[in-house]
């Protein structure tokens, strides 16, 4: 939205209240539909006055007041719901810039979007910040954006292409585009009051804004003092009893649609509970180009909980009335008189298909089409150009060592990893990969000459050949994994030709690819465009690897070098463990 609307103007609140009363016609009025009532639960047939964007009348059909109007919507047969909020998210998840994604979301019912830009600032620092800014000013949906708390996720063990201390975060707090602080990753920091973490906290604090966080794998003790010192939300759910645990730490809760197979468990946790907590929101964090396309964003997320056993009233209060309480948005998650006219009209409590959807009192789409497209016409110069490496060849991928046999050290598991440790054959100097271990390589992409640094996984499956990817979380360097030297070499070098994306390469050919320019992480194309390429990418993994659900699937590619994650990952300088502060430069152990 370019300008936010102001909706306590002396005027706009005197022609509401004349219109309210009968004494002055609505600009626009809804009639013949439901009112799903956030507050008491009930479904109630209301008719809905607006005066620009106010609501300034919610009443019975039948009331006796004179009403008129200058336009009308018939809502018959439909209900009536506050626009949907999702709490956390990336664009750059979705490979679409953000007037796209606008496009994608808005004619299904999504109004508001808390968008943390943290992908875009590890690529581009500062001028990643601003080209958020200035697009979210152009997208009709509502963008709140954060300030990134983690440029990079764990300072001292990645490269990133930006570097974001205390300063750098104050300075975004004092700006009015900016909401608050987003997902402070860097747990153990925190906890250990490293002075970067710590003080980029306490600006949040300090500006009153909110401050947000990332929990994963925190309890006991260590939940209570990332608590403690000040963050205020939670999306790294891992288990019904460690939503419990962060619910009773007053921690929001921005329960994620991006994990479905955990959202079953939560749904049976809440309903157990007689009441879903206030401190309950929802949101999509990632969301794939193909999934977005075909299912959604944050709509997806309240039919999915639904289907699951949610209550509908229940799944659409946290979408709508929990979201906007817990963001200090007052004008926001409720149709009431004196909100913010952001309004679905959706056609059943199942399906959560919008027929209509508005924003600030204008009809935005209807029947899931854009009324009037965003335009995508950002500058995009500061995201141009990013992927800057060097020519690589098979021999970068070996891993030397001394002798005829030698210990190395491994990443086993997918996301909950942990330290492995195998004996392995070296021949003339090289170590020779067993078969059921897998490589993981990344290679720094900011222009700083640097060998691509190894790692060997565990209990990642079976590959047949390489996927690479330069959407790689967060510091987004040149990621690849699976087997055959060769195969990686040409993984990287293609992956720098195209500047930045995502692809798949078996017996040293290249079976498909997504290409990816700005920034690495996004394509200025169309939405079916982008998921068609990325439908491609998917089929051709299967060629390579045999996936191992829940953990082992193809999401967890992206979020395998996340070093700021408890237990060991690969970072552009070695296999880290950003809790227990250990950087190997080789896998290669000591003898």
């Amino acid at each position: 939205m370019s300008q936010p609307v102001d909706i306590d103007t002396p005027d706009l609140r005197s022609r509401a209240v004349l219109a309210a009363q009968g004494k002055a016609p609505f600009d626009l009025l809804i009639t013949g539909g439901t009112l799903v009532d956030l507050v008491t639960g009930r479904l109630v047939p209301r008719d809905v006055g607006l005066v620009g964007p106010l609501i300034a009348s919610v009443h019975a059909p039948d009331e006796t007041a004179d009403h008129s109007a200058r336009d009308l919507l018939d809502a018959t047969g439909l209900f009536l719901s506050p626009g949907l909020i999702d709490m956390h998210m990336h664009v750059e998840s979705s490979m679409v810039l953000p007037q796209v994604y606008s496009n994608a979301v808005v004619p299904r019912g999504v109004t508001t979007a808390v968008w943390d830009p943290h992908e875009l600032a590890n690529v581009a620092g500062l001028r990643g910040v601003e080209y958020a800014i200035e697009a979210a000013a152009e997208a009709t949906l509502r963008f709140l954006l954060l300030a990134p708390s983690c440029v990079p996720s764990a300072p001292g063990f990645e490269t990133t292409g930006g570097d974001f201390d205390v300063a750098e975060v104050a300075a975004l707090l004092k700006r009015a585009e900016i909401h608050g602080v987003a997902e402070v990753m860097s747990m153990q920091a925190l906890l250990d009051r490293a002075p970067r973490m710590s003080g980029i906290v306490q600006a949040g604090l300090a500006s009153g804004k909110r401050v947000c966080g990332h929990a994963r794998g925190l309890q006991g003790a260590a939940l209570n003092a990332y608590a403690a010192a000040g963050v205020q939300t939670d999306h790294e759910l891992t288990s019904n009893d460690d939503m419990l645990a962060k619910l009773q730490a007053g921690l929001t809760i921005e329960m994620r649609g991006s994990h479905d197979h955990l959202l079953p468990g939560f749904v049976e946790t809440l309903n157990a509970l007689g009441a879903v907590p206030q401190t309950v929101t929802l949101c999509t964090d990632d969301v794939f180009p193909n999934d977005l396309h075909k299912a959604g964003g944050l709509d997806d997320v309240v039919r999915r909980l639904v289907r699951y056993g949610l209550p509908p009233v229940e799944a659409l209060r946290a979408a709508t009335l929990n979201a906007a309480t817990q963001l200090g948005r007052r004008d926001l998650g409720l149709v009431a008189p004196g909100r913010r006219a952001d309004l679905v009209l959706f056609r059943d409590l199942a399906a959560f298909e919008a027929a209509a959807v508005l924003s600030d009192g204008a009809v935005l789409a209807r029947d899931g089409q854009m009324t009037a497209p965003d335009r995508t016409d950002t500058d995009r110069t500061a995201l141009a150009g990013s992927v800057q490496t060097r020519d690589v060849r098979a021999q970068h991928f070996e891993v030397t060592a001394s002798g005829t046999r030698a210990q190395v050290a491994t990443i086993r598991r997918p996301r909950f990893t942990e330290w492995g440790t195998r004996e392995v054959t070296v021949e003339h100097g090289v170590v020779r990969c067993p078969d059921d271990l897998t490589r993981m390589a990344i290679l720094q992409r900011f222009g700083r000459p640097a060998a691509p640094k190894l790692a060997f996984l565990e209990d990642w499956g079976t590959w047949r050949g390489v996927f690479g990817t330069t959407v790689s979380h967060d510091s987004h360097n040149i990621t690849l994994f699976g087997r055959g030297t060769a195969n990686l070499a040409l993984a990287a070098n293609t992956l720098r030709d195209l500047q930045g994306g995502l692809v798949v390469v078996k017996n040293n050919r290249v079976l498909a690819s997504l290409a990816l320019p700005v920034g690495g992480l996004m394509r200025d194309d169309t939405l079916s465009a982008i998921a068609a390429d990325f439908d491609a990418i998917v089929a051709a993994m299967d060629q390579i690897v045999t996936w191992q659900p829940p953990y082992l699937v193809f999401k967890a590619c992206f979020g395998a070098s996340l070093v700021c994650n408890a237990g060991p990952h690969l970072s552009d300088l070695g296999v880290v463990d950003t809790f227990a502060g250990t950087i190997l430069e080789t896998v290669v152990r000591e003898p």
